[in-house]
């Protein structure tokens, strides 16, 4: 399994990049594979501000449906509007094609209080 160390996680399996005050969340490889095949995602917080842990979206599976959690406050922006009709970029490129919202971030340095590659891999190992 990947991590990207580029990369900041959350303890539920989010990851986040940063490129000024613009983030690009998406799930981790570990929570694709989890899921199973993914045929849907429903982000309906476009436009909100929210805070950091609330619930912006979520992603179904074959078998299940999974809450997304936001690993910072902000305010979501856009969804990747390529899942729409391939929710499947999840599964097969969940760092790149599959990423799922891209927000402005309220304070930059709250990604220092997320985890870095190796610390989520020790979570998932």
């Amino acid at each position: 399994m990947s991590y990207p160390a580029n990369l900041r996680y959350t303890k539920d399996h989010e990851w986040i990049s940063l490129d000024g005050t613009t983030a690009t969340i998406g799930i981790t490889e570990y929570a694709q594979r989890e899921l199973g095949d993914i045929v849907y995602v429903e982000v309906d917080t476009i436009g909100k501000a929210l805070e950091a842990g609330a619930v912006f979206g979520t992603v179904e599976a074959v078998k299940t449906v999974s809450d997304l959690f936001l690993p910072v406050s902000g305010t979501i922006n856009e969804l990747n509007p390529a899942l729409t009709n391939a929710p499947e970029l999840v599964n097969s490129d969940p760092y790149g094609e599959g990423w799922m919202v891209k927000m402005t971030v309220n304070n930059p340095a709250d990604l220092d209080g997320l985890l870095d590659a190796a610390g989520y891999q020790a979570v998932v190992d």
